[in-house]
């Protein structure tokens, strides 16, 4: 085995030479540490690289090569996400805790390599252990190839949007504080731009995070949801904004004046500056779509300056009412892929594995001599297809899968949810004999190569929600999306096969279903989960295991050699 193990790595390395050839390296160190800070009237000590939060925004081009050392000083366990990277052959790298690998303890350090290969636009790094990302993380730009432009007219300048949410309290103590009495946490005080909450909180306006226009010009914002548990909605006051890209996947250009970007979602929008000269806020605030779930419902904001402008006060825009799925659901359902940029790909028409999947909240027992604050004196929980997601502990699922280990995970996901029922039938929310679920660590098997669709299938159990479901290590076809109960008989006539939006992460519709479709090319381990940190800690979530393909170049090659043991 050590000798295969030796002359595989030997195999891969010469691999790796020859992608390098022409490639940029690009370095940089990640100290995650505490940090103090003062927000909302307050100081509270968070968690944060290179002493910011955001923390650094990474800038490199398509063929470029990330080498990132991150050194982990703070006290607790730590991992990063490349949000959106596909890790080809760099499964190793993807960050998330216990699927891929073991978390860095305190003292520990570990370097992430990966290539950055057909993929232009706006995607993020951020942590993936518990709620930590709500202060840890950052976005990563990746430029068109050198001598290569944009599919667009290159704008005057570009600013990142990074929307985030805050707590004034210890997010790792608000999470374990939720799960030990299995109710709903405690929800954030606040939303921020560029870590700014913005003018309409306490002790803020100080900061509030400002660009500036020059009248005539056109600018890029790259607009990043970081926030934990919250679908946000964008404007920018008086200001049409046109989206070019999501997801790091270029669009047919649609003109709108709000944007919604679900937790995890990016979306690059180019704004004219055709208003009279003066000032303008720009605003987030949330998309709520569960019914009767208490939410933070305030509002960050920006200010955009015009180059010459007096005026003190600045335009506010007219938001959508917190619960506008009409608007949500236009704007989701409205885009489209530009088929003529250099990474788009042509949706599969074979399909190999046909995968229905139910999406949505339930209830674990809350166990004997024991008193829950969940419904029904239960633990609040969430699964797909009624399997409640419960990470390994002891070795993660990528070791596991590469050394054929047992016992570390069951690959015995089905195709199809072991009841069918009403789905979005908000009468059944608590019947007892659907909305109760176990943990498992269940996974699904594919073979490598094989064409997977999707229908992602809301539920009512609990309450009806949009869940943002975000699939690690692939992109994927949105073939169609709509409201009620799935029929693939009707519905199935819907799907665009000619230029489906393309995406990492979904928003599946509130009381409905999403249906996406991509290609099982890259072996290794990828989780699929809810983007919301809250449903993703309850169980929303399982993992595709994708098989070698038999060929040095789909074969995942042996870990590093400072790889991190749990």
């Amino acid at each position: 085995m050590a000798c295969l193990l030796q002359l595989l790595a030997l195999a891969f390395a010469w691999l790796a030479s020859l992608q390098l050839v022409s490639a940029t390296v690009i370095r940089h160190t990640f100290h995650v540490q505490n940090l103090t800070v003062q927000k909302l009237c307050q100081e509270r000590v968070v968690i944060a690289v290179n002493g910011s939060t955001p923390g650094p925004l990474l800038r490199v081009h398509e063929g470029d090569r990330l080498i990132i050392r991150v050194i982990n000083n703070s006290p607790y366990n730590v991992t990063i996400h490349w949000h959106g990277i596909f890790q080809q052959l760099s499964g190793w790298a993807d960050g998330a805790g216990y699927a891929t690998q073991c978390p860095l303890q305190t003292g520990q350090s570990y370097i992430y390599k990966f290539n950055i290969t057909n993929q232009e636009g706006t995607l993020w790094w951020h942590a993936h252990v518990q709620w930590l990302r709500a202060t840890v993380y950052g976005g990563l730009i990746i430029y068109p190839r050198k001598g290569r432009s944009y599919p667009f007219s290159k704008p005057q300048e570009e600013f990142p949007i990074i929307l985030g949410e805050w707590w004034n309290a210890n997010v790792i103590d608000v999470e374990n504080q939720a799960l030990a009495k299995g109710g709903a946490p405690n929800i954030s005080d606040a939303y921020l731009i560029n870590g700014q909450p913005g003018d309409f909180y306490p002790c803020s306006s100080n900061g509030t995070y400002r660009i500036q226009f020059t009248k005539g010009k056109t600018y890029l914002l790259r607009i990043i949801n970081a926030a934990l548990n919250n679908q946000l909605f964008f404007k920018i006051a008086n200001h049409k904004m046109t989206v070019v890209s999501i997801d790091a996947a270029y669009t047919e250009p649609y003109p709108t004046d709000v944007i919604l970007v679900a937790p995890g979602q990016t979306t690059d929008v180019l704004v004219k500056a055709d208003q009279p000269i003066g000032s303008y806020y720009m605003a987030a605030r949330p998309y709520a779509s569960a019914s009767g779930v208490t939410f933070d419902n305030t509002t960050t904001t920006g200010i955009v300056i015009y180059h010459g402008s007096k005026s003190s006060t600045p335009k506010m825009p007219a938001m959508p009412d917190f619960n506008d799925t009409v608007t949500a659901h236009k704007f989701n359902s409205n885009l489209t892929s530009l088929v003529d940029a250099r990474t788009w790909r042509p949706v599969p028409t074979e399909v190999d594995e046909h995968m229905f999947m139910t999406t949505g909240l339930g209830l674990v027992s809350c166990g004997r001599n024991a008193n829950c604050s969940g419904p029904l004196g239960q633990r609040l929980a969430a699964s797909i297809s009624n399997f409640s997601f419960e990470f390994p502990i002891n070795m993660s699922m990528l070791q596991a899968h590469f050394f054929n280990i047992s016992r570390i995970y069951n690959a015995t996901f089905p195709n199809q949810p072991p009841e069918t029922f009403d789905y979005t039938n908000s009468s059944l929310g608590f019947n007892q004999s659907l909305v109760m679920t176990s943990k498992s660590t269940t996974v699904k098997e594919l073979r490598y190569n094989s064409t997977v669709e999707i229908v992602f299938q809301d539920t009512s159990l609990v309450g009806l929600d949009n869940h943002p479901m975000h699939i690690h290590g692939f992109n994927f076809h949105v073939l169609a999306q709509g409201f009620g109960n799935y029929n693939n008989s009707i519905n199935r006539k819907k799907f665009n096969i000619k230029n489906p939006q393309t995406r990492n992460t979904i928003g599946v519709p509130v009381g409905g279903w999403a249906v996406v479709r991509f290609t099982a090319n890259n072996p290794g381990v990828w989780l699929l989960h809810c983007h919301l940190d809250l449903h993703l800690a309850w169980g929303l979530s399982t993992a595709f295991v994708v098989d070698n393909g038999g060929t040095p170049s789909s074969t995942l090659p042996p870990p590093p050699s400072d790889f991190p043991k749990c």
